[in-house]
């Protein structure tokens, strides 16, 4: 006669079960965090990277005025609870979501105050994002851009999106109002 304990288990509904692996796009979720979990990257080092080139090309079309008004209100720490620090040690010079506004690289930071206000194509700003930040082939760069921008204006006041918006060519200015 078989063991009857074995087969009185009770049935477990795999749509119930919690798998720590996945990441939901919570509001309490980090920055890189939700960039991750919405754009399908499963490494923050990647989603940091993205978020410094989405940032950079942004930055590239905005007056030096409006870009001080964002990084004002981007306080919040990359990762919470980042208690080996490794994201912080590969870029020291970023623990706050402005210092990825600002750039972490000096010469680029520098560069971009004293360069005019670039007129960029929706083109060139999917292009720049593909190219500049390594983006995985399953990631769309429309998809990278919209979780970034999505996580940013998590972070930003009504009157700073709008003024973004103004910023931003047509499409990619529809993903900045869809994020």
């Amino acid at each position: 006669m078989p063991d009857e304990s074995k087969t009185m288990l009770p049935e477990i509904d795999p749509t119930e079960m919690e798998d720590s692996r996945v990441l939901t796009a919570r509001q309490h979720d980090s920055f890189l965090e939700k960039v991750m979990t919405q754009s399908g990257l499963a490494d923050p080092y990647d989603a940091r990277d993205i978020t410094e080139v989405v940032f950079r090309t942004m930055r590239d079309m905005m007056t030096n005025e409006a870009v001080d008004r964002v990084a004002e209100e981007l306080h919040d720490p990359l990762m919470e609870d980042n208690k080996d620090q490794a994201l912080y040690a590969a870029t020291p010079l970023a623990t706050e979501v402005e210092d990825l506004w600002q750039d972490t690289n000096p010469i680029v930071h520098f560069l971009s105050r004293v360069r005019p206000v670039l007129k960029i194509r929706d083109e060139t700003f999917l292009f720049r994002v593909s190219q500049e930040s390594s983006l995985p082939a399953h990631v769309a760069p429309e998809q990278a851009v919209k979780a970034v921008f999505s996580a940013t204006k998590d972070e930003l006041s009504g009157d700073r999106i709008q003024e973004v918006a103004e910023f931003l060519p047509g499409t990619i200015r529809q993903l900045w109002q869809n994020a």
